[in-house]
């Protein structure tokens, strides 16, 4: 098991541990799967909580806006965070 990393440094969501919570800073996505991420409820600032990766790594599992929702692992690596607190 890793470390969780510190509060202060941006990481790939895929970085963090389960339970951990973050606020989104960054997605570095193409313009179409990005907007998709942001239909979702994933925005810049916006706090998510990470749940848990599927039992072979892929998919993962957050909170969001109050709802769970599966990202790829792609695209949870592409999307940047800052942990909270």
């Amino acid at each position: 098991m890793t470390a969780p990393p510190p509060a202060s440094v941006p990481v790939p969501l895929t970085k963090l541990c389960a339970g951990q919570k973050a606020c989104i800073v960054e997605i570095k996505l193409p313009e179409e799967e990005r907007s998709r991420l942001l239909e979702l409820g994933l925005l810049i600032g916006a706090e998510i909580a990470f749940e848990r990766f599927a039992p072979l790594g892929d998919p993962v599992e957050i909170k969001v806006c109050g709802y769970h929702l599966t990202l790829r692992r792609h695209e949870a690596e592409a999307i940047w965070v800052r942990v909270s607190g």
